[in-house]
């Protein structure tokens, strides 16, 4: 037996819904009690996000810190507020006045004197605020750009003051209603449908709403807020699907007694594709049976969640090994929102199913021969030609990220007519597309001194000014010791192009004298980033590799299956990467997708889907395995246990898919570049997943390896049920 079908987590499973069963208003306020706790708190302190990416141990980042621990205030944000005359020369008298009106705002620590553009049409303003990135609200940015409202001048935000608005509202509610749609149809009720609905809104709030609240405690990007509200619609839906379908198969087995109390209850078979045993459920009376149901229900398909999550979160945790700050960041909100989601599944849906009663019927009677049961069987005695066709189509779809390169996204990627589009092409275009992400050269200077006495800073500002790549230098700036200097520097190209970072690299290799120099800014930082993603990728993929397929080992004590099930997922997640590679760095229908043109593909993205990818398709492995499994110790045939495994998991696996895809897929809808290409990833490799894998490759596979399917290193195999009863 596996450890799913009998072992500790069984039993721990069984108490588990004994108690929310039992106790059903308990539990359903419990959760309420959390859900409201963590709403009220967001509500009152809000979810600060921040994008300044960290990276221990670079060069960039070492000089950032220099920077932040001599000047005072470069940690805070610096905004820009730009003033444009479009028909006539700038009036740089009312740009002067209006930057003392800025200046008197709250929160606004200094602003710098315009600097205007060569046609004399454009200026700006930087404004140094004396907050944070995370803490720039959209009401500072609001009041900052009231005060500088100026007759006749287009005054337009960028820099920190534009702060991104990637609104996923419509994108939930559309995953929503779509998931709905879809459950009504799989479950033939309102009530059965709506379950999983309330088990997923309260994982979003409870999930979501923890990693807004730990906003103020460690820095956490907007992207892991949008990541967790993703996953939390997806395996919060998914979870309680596999739960109810049990449940329903379940129902079906129930004794004459029970159905006599309700006429809607039908018998039928099971569609969830696991044995039933009616007589471990059964009890004196209709409620006492439902009860067993329940409970029997949490301690086997559970058990099965509990797998599939812990999967998803050790390979989530796998990211932890790639020596980047915002990868781990993603890894563990994004796994604090699927063990909220394993819980609320285990627990809370339970206690709902307590109370809804017969309100939850027992699927109406089905044929065996359905459209999975067939395909099963085509699969089964053809498994040559459908796994060589399978094969060869996700090769094709993995073929273009032979091309993949990691880069960096700015605001000029963002969608047209967005604030942080409209300033950044402002900018872009009277000052330089290099003004948008400049770079910072700072030198150690070992003892104090002062620009005038120092000739080293005069020779090193005219080697910053002469590196090829470099538009235009500011003035040497000394920190109050008089031991480290600041220099800034305009590329002549934009952030996100690599250009910009190999005129980085170039500075970086400068040599004034005794000067310890080092680069740093976002630009150089996310440079460096893209680097350290590519050099430890392998090491994350072998770490996820390997962790999913010793907890898949340990769920069916079948090396031969775990090893199948990480090369599957493997191909599931190049599949992934390959659409990646031809819409967003090729530019194969990116317009579809709200952009204007190709954009590079950001450098953390590949290595946080791969992870969260491996974990999402072995959550259909484990539910399609528990199937064939049983089928198998009950009767020694594996063409038959295929079959019947794809037959019955078929339906609830596709309806789980599509709910998935369909949630993913719409926050493609998303203004920030980065949300669409996690989307579509997730999308296109969830539909490839459920599909091309789990409808032909596995069967076909599994037909093809017979009995060492479930080999297990010095046991022998244990006789199917059918021949020890016959013996």
């Amino acid at each position: 037996m596996s450890a799913i079908e009998d072992g500790p987590l069984h039993a721990v499973m069984g108490r588990v819904g004994r108690f929310s069963t039992r106790r059903p208003w308990l539990t359903v306020g419990a959760w309420l009690l959390v859900a409201a706790t963590v709403a009220g708190l967001v509500l009152t302190f809000g979810r600060p996000a921040d994008e300044n990416a960290s990276l221990p141990g670079a060069t960039s980042q070492r000089g950032r810190d220099l920077l932040e621990s001599h000047f005072a205030g470069a940690q805070d944000a610096t905004g820009q507020v730009l003033f444009r005359s479009p028909d006539a020369a700038l009036d740089t008298a009312a740009v002067t006045a209006a930057g003392q009106r800025i200046a008197g705002v709250a929160h606004v620590s200094s602003v710098a004197k315009p600097v205007l553009s060569a046609d004399g049409r454009t200026a700006y303003l930087n404004v140094q605020l004396d907050l944070g990135p995370r803490d720039v609200t959209t009401e500072l940015t609001t009041t900052v750009m009231n005060a500088a409202v100026t007759t006749g001048i287009e005054t337009l935000p960028a820099g920190a003051l534009a702060k991104p608005q990637a609104d996923t509202r419509r994108s939930e509610a559309l995953g929503i209603v779509v998931a709905l749609v879809v459950l009504v149809i799989a479950f033939g009720g309102l009530i059965a449908a709506s379950l999983p609905l309330l088990t997923a809104i309260i994982t979003l709030v409870c999930g979501v709403g923890a990693i807004g609240l730990a906003g103020h405690l460690t820095g956490i990007p907007a992207v892991a807020t949008t990541l967790g509200t993703m996953i939390g619609l997806g395996v919060g839906i998914d979870y309680a699907l596999f739960l109810i379908t049990r449940y329903r198969a379940l129902l079906a087995t129930a004794p004459p007694a029970v159905e006599s109390t309700r006429p809607a209850l039908s018998r039928g078979t099971a569609t969830a594709g696991e044995s039933v045993d009616p007589g471990r459920l059964a009890g004196p009376g209709p409620r006492s049976w439902r009860e067993a149901a329940i409970v029997e229900t949490v301690a086997s398909s559970g058990s099965a969640v509990v797998f599939a999550g812990g999967t998803v979160i050790v390979a989530l945790g796998g990211l932890a090994v790639a020596g980047v700050p915002i990868l781990a960041t993603l890894g563990w909100t994004a796994g604090l929102v699927v063990l909220v989601a394993v819980a609320s599944a285990t627990t809370l849906l339970p206690a709902l199913l307590a109370l809804a009663g017969h309100r939850i019927s027992a699927p109406r009677v089905r044929s065996r021969r359905s459209v999975w049961g067939n395909l099963a069987g085509r699969v089964t005695r053809r498994p040559w030609r459908y796994a060589v066709t399978s094969v060869i189509v996700l090769l094709a779809l993995a073929a273009p990220v032979a091309a993949m390169t990691l880069g960096q996204t700015d605001a000029g990627d963002d969608p047209a007519g967005s604030d942080t589009r409209a300033g950044y092409d402002a900018m872009a275009a009277a000052f330089g597309p290099g003004v948008n992400g400049p770079l910072t050269v700072i030198a150690q200077l070992g003892s104090p001194a002062t620009v005038a006495a120092d000739p080293r800073l005069t020779r090193l500002s005219a080697a910053v000014a002469a590196t090829a790549g470099i538009a235009s230098v500011q003035p040497v700036r000394l920190s109050p010791d008089g031991t480290v200097a600041s220099i800034q520097a305009v590329p002549t190209t934009a952030p996100s192009d690599p250009a910009s970072l190999a005129t980085a690299d170039r500075l970086d290799d400068l040599h004034v004298d005794d000067l310890t120099v080092s680069v740093t800014g976002m630009t150089a930082i996310r440079g460096e980033l893209a680097g350290r993603v590519g050099s430890r990728m392998p090491y994350v993929i072998g770490l996820v590799v390997l962790l999913s397929a010793l907890l898949v080992f340990a769920a069916f004590r079948a090396p031969v299956v775990a090893a199948k099930a990480a090369l599957m997922n493997l191909l599931s997640v190049g599949a992934a990467y390959g659409v990646l590679t031809a819409v967003f760095q090729w530019g194969w229908g990116v317009r579809l997708t709200g952009l204007d043109g190709p954009v590079p593909i950001e450098a953390y993205v590949p290595m946080m889907l791969f992870a969260l990818l491996f974990g999402l398709s072995m959550d259909y492995e484990v539910f399609l395995l528990t199937a064939v499994r049983e089928s198998w110790v009950r009767t020694g045939d594996n063409a038959r246990s295929v079959r019947d495994g794809l037959a019955g998991t078929g339906v609830v696996i596709t309806s789980a898919a599509l709910i998935m895809v369909c949630v993913f897929a719409s926050f493609v809808l998303s203004s920030d570049p980065i949300v669409k290409m996690i989307g579509l990833g997730l999308a296109v490799a969830i539909a490839v997943d459920a599909t091309v894998i789990r409808g032909l490759l596995v069967p076909a596979t599994m037909a093809l390896l017979g009995r060492a399917n479930w080999w297990t290193p010095g046991r022998r195999q244990p006789a199917p049920e059918r021949e020890l009863v016959s013996s």
